[in-house]
Protein backbone atom coordinates (compact mmCIF):
# COMPACT_ATOMS: atom_id res chain seq x y z
CA UNK A 1 0.00 0.00 0.00
CA UNK A 2 1.71 3.16 -1.16
CA UNK A 3 0.77 6.75 -0.55
CA UNK A 4 2.02 9.97 -2.10
CA UNK A 5 4.77 10.73 -2.75
CA UNK A 6 5.19 7.55 -4.78
CA UNK A 7 8.20 5.56 -3.55
CA UNK A 8 10.90 4.48 -5.93
CA UNK A 9 10.31 0.79 -6.69
CA UNK A 10 13.00 -1.53 -5.34
CA UNK A 11 15.63 -2.14 -7.95
CA UNK A 12 16.52 -5.53 -9.32
CA UNK A 13 18.42 -7.81 -6.93
CA UNK A 14 21.84 -6.36 -6.11
CA UNK A 15 25.05 -8.16 -6.89
CA UNK A 16 26.82 -10.01 -4.13
CA UNK A 17 29.73 -7.53 -4.04
CA UNK A 18 27.47 -4.54 -3.35
CA UNK A 19 26.89 -3.18 0.13
CA UNK A 20 24.23 -4.92 2.22
CA UNK A 21 22.54 -1.50 2.34
CA UNK A 22 22.62 -0.76 -1.39
CA UNK A 23 19.18 0.37 -2.59
CA UNK A 24 17.22 -2.51 -4.02
CA UNK A 25 16.44 -6.13 -3.26
CA UNK A 26 18.88 -8.40 -1.45
CA UNK A 27 18.85 -12.15 -0.83
CA UNK A 28 20.77 -13.95 1.89
CA UNK A 29 20.95 -17.64 2.75
CA UNK A 30 19.84 -18.71 6.22
CA UNK A 31 20.44 -22.19 7.58
CA UNK A 32 17.27 -23.68 9.04
CA UNK A 33 17.82 -27.16 10.43
CA UNK A 34 19.18 -29.21 7.55
CA UNK A 35 17.87 -26.74 4.95
CA UNK A 36 19.18 -23.46 3.57
CA UNK A 37 16.38 -20.94 3.07
CA UNK A 38 16.54 -17.74 1.04
CA UNK A 39 15.62 -14.61 2.98
CA UNK A 40 14.96 -11.43 1.00
CA UNK A 41 14.94 -7.85 2.18
CA UNK A 42 14.51 -4.52 0.41
CA UNK A 43 16.37 -1.25 0.96
CA UNK A 44 15.01 2.20 0.11
CA UNK A 45 15.62 5.73 1.32
CA UNK A 46 18.50 7.57 2.94
CA UNK A 47 19.54 8.31 6.50
CA UNK A 48 19.85 6.22 9.66
CA UNK A 49 18.87 2.57 9.25
CA UNK A 50 15.43 1.39 10.35
CA UNK A 51 14.44 -2.24 9.86
CA UNK A 52 10.72 -2.86 9.34
CA UNK A 53 9.03 -6.22 9.87
CA UNK A 54 5.56 -6.59 8.37
CA UNK A 55 2.52 -8.28 9.86
CA UNK A 56 0.42 -11.34 9.26
CA UNK A 57 1.85 -13.84 9.64
CA UNK A 58 1.82 -14.37 5.91
CA UNK A 59 1.04 -10.92 4.51
CA UNK A 60 3.32 -9.70 1.73
CA UNK A 61 5.77 -7.00 2.80
CA UNK A 62 4.76 -4.47 0.14
CA UNK A 63 1.87 -2.97 2.12
CA UNK A 64 4.40 -1.65 4.66
CA UNK A 65 6.26 0.61 2.22
CA UNK A 66 6.63 3.96 3.98
CA UNK A 67 7.69 6.56 1.40
CA UNK A 68 7.60 9.45 3.85
CA UNK A 69 9.97 7.64 6.20
CA UNK A 70 12.25 6.90 3.26
CA UNK A 71 12.89 10.64 2.99
CA UNK A 72 14.65 10.60 6.37
CA UNK A 73 15.64 6.99 6.98
CA UNK A 74 17.21 4.07 5.16
CA UNK A 75 14.32 1.64 5.40
CA UNK A 76 15.13 -2.06 5.35
CA UNK A 77 11.94 -4.01 4.70
CA UNK A 78 12.13 -7.68 5.64
CA UNK A 79 10.26 -9.99 3.27
CA UNK A 80 9.25 -12.63 5.82
CA UNK A 81 10.10 -16.23 5.12
CA UNK A 82 7.13 -18.01 3.55
CA UNK A 83 5.99 -14.89 1.66
CA UNK A 84 6.76 -13.37 -1.72
CA UNK A 85 10.05 -14.51 -3.19
CA UNK A 86 11.61 -15.45 0.15
CA UNK A 87 12.08 -19.16 0.67
CA UNK A 88 9.55 -21.66 1.99
CA UNK A 89 10.10 -23.82 5.04
CA UNK A 90 9.99 -27.59 4.52
CA UNK A 91 7.43 -27.97 7.32
CA UNK A 92 4.67 -25.34 7.58
CA UNK A 93 4.39 -25.97 11.31
CA UNK A 94 7.77 -24.24 11.71
CA UNK A 95 6.35 -20.82 10.82
CA UNK A 96 6.41 -19.49 14.36
CA UNK A 97 7.76 -16.59 16.38
CA UNK A 98 11.08 -18.28 17.04
CA UNK A 99 11.63 -18.81 13.33
CA UNK A 100 10.76 -15.22 12.35
CA UNK A 101 13.00 -13.88 15.11
CA UNK A 102 15.92 -16.00 13.97
CA UNK A 103 15.52 -14.94 10.34
CA UNK A 104 15.33 -11.29 11.42
CA UNK A 105 18.55 -11.81 13.36
CA UNK A 106 20.19 -13.19 10.22
CA UNK A 107 19.28 -10.01 8.32
CA UNK A 108 20.58 -7.75 11.10
CA UNK A 109 23.84 -9.71 11.35
CA UNK A 110 24.21 -9.50 7.56
CA UNK A 111 23.88 -5.70 7.68
CA UNK A 112 26.91 -5.69 10.00
CA UNK A 113 25.76 -2.67 12.01
CA UNK A 114 26.32 -2.41 15.77
CA UNK A 115 22.74 -1.29 16.40
CA UNK A 116 19.59 -0.57 14.40
CA UNK A 117 16.19 0.98 14.87
CA UNK A 118 13.59 -1.77 14.68
CA UNK A 119 9.96 -1.23 13.66
CA UNK A 120 7.40 -4.01 13.90
CA UNK A 121 3.82 -3.75 12.68
CA UNK A 122 1.05 -5.99 14.06
CA UNK A 123 2.44 -9.55 14.06
CA UNK A 124 5.75 -7.97 13.09
CA UNK A 125 5.50 -6.18 16.42
CA UNK A 126 5.45 -9.56 18.14
CA UNK A 127 8.69 -10.39 16.34
CA UNK A 128 10.20 -7.01 17.26
CA UNK A 129 9.32 -7.41 20.95
CA UNK A 130 10.81 -10.87 21.06
CA UNK A 131 13.92 -9.71 19.22
CA UNK A 132 14.46 -6.69 21.50
CA UNK A 133 14.24 -9.01 24.52
CA UNK A 134 16.54 -11.66 23.08
CA UNK A 135 19.10 -9.37 21.37
CA UNK A 136 19.09 -6.03 23.22
CA UNK A 137 22.64 -5.33 22.11
CA UNK A 138 21.46 -4.89 18.50
CA UNK A 139 18.45 -2.63 19.11
CA UNK A 140 19.14 1.10 19.43
CA UNK A 141 15.46 2.08 19.23
CA UNK A 142 12.21 0.12 19.11
CA UNK A 143 8.97 1.15 17.39
CA UNK A 144 5.98 -1.04 18.22
CA UNK A 145 3.28 -0.12 15.73
CA UNK A 146 -0.31 -1.35 16.10
CA UNK A 147 0.65 -4.46 18.00
CA UNK A 148 0.03 -6.21 21.32
CA UNK A 149 2.05 -7.87 24.08
CA UNK A 150 -0.31 -10.84 24.13
CA UNK A 151 -2.72 -12.86 22.01
CA UNK A 152 -5.14 -15.56 23.04
CA UNK A 153 -8.85 -15.83 23.74
CA UNK A 154 -9.26 -12.37 25.26
CA UNK A 155 -7.35 -10.70 22.44
CA UNK A 156 -9.46 -12.37 19.77
CA UNK A 157 -12.75 -11.87 21.57
CA UNK A 158 -12.05 -8.12 21.69
CA UNK A 159 -11.19 -8.10 17.97
CA UNK A 160 -14.37 -9.98 17.06
CA UNK A 161 -16.50 -7.67 19.22
CA UNK A 162 -14.94 -4.61 17.59
CA UNK A 163 -15.57 -6.02 14.14
CA UNK A 164 -19.18 -6.81 15.04
CA UNK A 165 -19.69 -3.19 16.11
CA UNK A 166 -18.09 -2.04 12.87
CA UNK A 167 -20.49 -4.24 10.91
CA UNK A 168 -23.50 -2.90 12.79
CA UNK A 169 -22.50 0.68 11.96
CA UNK A 170 -22.01 0.06 8.26
CA UNK A 171 -24.21 -2.84 7.19
CA UNK A 172 -27.09 -0.65 6.01
CA UNK A 173 -24.92 1.08 3.41
CA UNK A 174 -22.49 -1.79 2.80
CA UNK A 175 -24.29 -5.14 3.22
CA UNK A 176 -21.09 -7.08 2.55
CA UNK A 177 -19.79 -6.20 6.03
CA UNK A 178 -22.13 -8.86 7.41
CA UNK A 179 -19.54 -11.43 6.24
CA UNK A 180 -16.53 -9.74 7.87
CA UNK A 181 -16.52 -11.63 11.17
CA UNK A 182 -16.58 -14.92 9.30
CA UNK A 183 -13.60 -13.72 7.28
CA UNK A 184 -11.65 -12.70 10.37
CA UNK A 185 -12.16 -16.09 12.00
CA UNK A 186 -11.68 -18.13 8.80
CA UNK A 187 -8.95 -20.82 8.97
CA UNK A 188 -6.73 -19.22 6.32
CA UNK A 189 -4.13 -21.97 6.61
CA UNK A 190 -6.58 -24.39 4.98
CA UNK A 191 -6.78 -22.22 1.84
CA UNK A 192 -4.33 -21.65 -0.98
CA UNK A 193 -2.62 -18.29 -1.42
CA UNK A 194 -5.31 -16.94 -3.75
CA UNK A 195 -8.08 -17.98 -1.37
CA UNK A 196 -6.34 -16.47 1.66
CA UNK A 197 -5.70 -13.26 -0.28
CA UNK A 198 -9.35 -13.04 -1.28
CA UNK A 199 -10.52 -13.42 2.32
CA UNK A 200 -8.07 -10.80 3.60
CA UNK A 201 -9.07 -8.29 0.94
CA UNK A 202 -12.75 -8.92 1.62
CA UNK A 203 -12.68 -7.38 5.10
CA UNK A 204 -9.87 -4.87 4.60
CA UNK A 205 -12.17 -1.83 5.14
CA UNK A 206 -12.24 -2.76 8.82
CA UNK A 207 -8.57 -1.82 9.02
CA UNK A 208 -9.38 1.83 8.24
CA UNK A 209 -11.17 4.56 10.15
CA UNK A 210 -12.87 5.77 6.95
CA UNK A 211 -12.29 3.36 4.08
CA UNK A 212 -15.37 4.24 2.04
CA UNK A 213 -14.88 7.96 2.49
CA UNK A 214 -11.50 7.59 0.75
CA UNK A 215 -12.15 4.50 -1.37
CA UNK A 216 -10.63 6.08 -4.48
CA UNK A 217 -7.39 6.37 -2.53
CA UNK A 218 -7.43 3.04 -0.69
CA UNK A 219 -9.23 0.81 -3.22
CA UNK A 220 -6.22 0.20 -5.50
CA UNK A 221 -4.08 -0.59 -2.46
CA UNK A 222 -6.65 -3.18 -1.42
CA UNK A 223 -6.11 -4.99 -4.70
CA UNK A 224 -2.34 -5.04 -4.16
CA UNK A 225 -2.55 -6.79 -0.80
CA UNK A 226 -1.29 -10.36 -0.85
CA UNK A 227 -1.65 -13.16 1.72
CA UNK A 228 0.37 -16.39 1.79
CA UNK A 229 -1.46 -19.26 3.44
CA UNK A 230 1.34 -21.53 4.69
CA UNK A 231 2.48 -19.25 7.57
CA UNK A 232 -1.03 -19.50 9.03
CA UNK A 233 -0.33 -23.19 9.63
CA UNK A 234 2.57 -22.46 11.97
CA UNK A 235 2.69 -23.87 15.47
CA UNK A 236 4.17 -22.43 18.62
CA UNK A 237 3.33 -21.37 22.15
CA UNK A 238 0.82 -18.52 22.62
CA UNK A 239 2.38 -15.07 22.40
CA UNK A 240 2.63 -13.38 25.78
CA UNK A 241 5.54 -11.18 26.83
CA UNK A 242 3.71 -9.17 29.47
CA UNK A 243 5.95 -10.51 32.21
CA UNK A 244 9.11 -9.71 30.25
CA UNK A 245 8.61 -6.20 28.85
CA UNK A 246 10.19 -4.55 31.87
CA UNK A 247 13.42 -5.99 30.45
CA UNK A 248 13.26 -3.98 27.22
CA UNK A 249 16.27 -1.65 27.39
CA UNK A 250 15.91 0.24 24.09
CA UNK A 251 14.05 3.56 23.89
CA UNK A 252 10.58 2.54 22.73
CA UNK A 253 7.80 4.27 20.81
CA UNK A 254 4.36 2.66 20.99
CA UNK A 255 2.32 3.90 18.02
CA UNK A 256 -1.36 3.04 17.54
CA UNK A 257 -4.42 4.10 15.60
CA UNK A 258 -7.26 5.13 17.91
CA UNK A 259 -9.74 3.18 15.75
CA UNK A 260 -7.59 0.06 15.25
CA UNK A 261 -10.04 -2.80 15.80
CA UNK A 262 -7.49 -5.56 16.30
CA UNK A 263 -4.39 -4.06 17.97
CA UNK A 264 -5.92 -0.90 19.34
CA UNK A 265 -5.20 1.44 22.26
CA UNK A 266 -6.02 -1.15 24.93
CA UNK A 267 -3.04 -3.25 23.89
CA UNK A 268 -0.79 -0.27 23.14
CA UNK A 269 -1.41 1.09 26.62
CA UNK A 270 -0.47 -2.28 28.06
CA UNK A 271 2.90 -2.18 26.30
CA UNK A 272 3.43 1.45 27.28
CA UNK A 273 2.76 0.68 30.93
CA UNK A 274 5.27 -2.18 31.05
CA UNK A 275 8.20 -0.95 28.94
CA UNK A 276 10.39 1.42 30.97
CA UNK A 277 10.22 4.98 29.65
CA UNK A 278 8.13 4.08 26.61
CA UNK A 279 6.43 6.86 24.67
CA UNK A 280 2.84 6.42 23.48
CA UNK A 281 1.40 8.16 20.40
CA UNK A 282 -2.24 7.62 19.45
CA UNK A 283 -3.16 8.66 15.89
CA UNK A 284 -6.63 10.22 15.74
CA UNK A 285 -9.19 8.95 13.20
CA UNK A 286 -6.83 6.16 12.19
CA UNK A 287 -7.18 2.39 12.00
CA UNK A 288 -4.64 -0.41 11.73
CA UNK A 289 -2.71 1.13 8.83
CA UNK A 290 -1.68 4.56 10.03
CA UNK A 291 1.22 4.82 7.58
CA UNK A 292 -1.38 4.63 4.79
CA UNK A 293 -4.37 6.40 6.31
CA UNK A 294 -2.53 9.13 8.24
CA UNK A 295 0.97 9.08 6.74
CA UNK A 296 2.13 12.57 7.71
CA UNK A 297 1.30 12.17 11.41
CA UNK A 298 2.73 8.66 11.37
CA UNK A 299 6.01 9.75 9.79
CA UNK A 300 6.32 12.77 12.07
CA UNK A 301 5.93 10.57 15.15
CA UNK A 302 8.60 8.10 13.99
CA UNK A 303 11.13 10.64 12.71
CA UNK A 304 10.77 12.81 15.82
CA UNK A 305 11.26 9.78 18.06
CA UNK A 306 14.36 8.65 16.17
CA UNK A 307 15.98 12.11 16.05
CA UNK A 308 19.27 12.15 17.99
CA UNK A 309 18.11 14.97 20.27
CA UNK A 310 15.16 12.77 21.32
CA UNK A 311 17.36 9.82 22.17
CA UNK A 312 17.22 8.25 18.73
CA UNK A 313 19.86 6.77 16.46
CA UNK A 314 22.70 8.80 15.00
Amino acid sequence: MNVSPEPTPPQSPVEEQDSPLSPGTHTIAVRHGSSVIEQRYHVAGTGPVCIAHSGGPGIGWEYLRMPLLEQDLTMVYVEPVGTGASGRLPDAREYNLATYTRFLHAVIEHLDLPEVALLGHSHGGFVAQRYALDHPEHVASLILYDTSPVTGDDFWSVAVANMERFAQRHVAEHPEVATYVAGLTAPLGRLDDDGATSVLRSFLPTYFYDYWGREDEFGPARQMLRMYAAPARGEGPPFDVRGELAGVSAPTLVLVGEADFICGPRWAQMIHDEVPGAQLVVLDKTGHLGHVENPEAFATAVVTFLAPDHGGTE
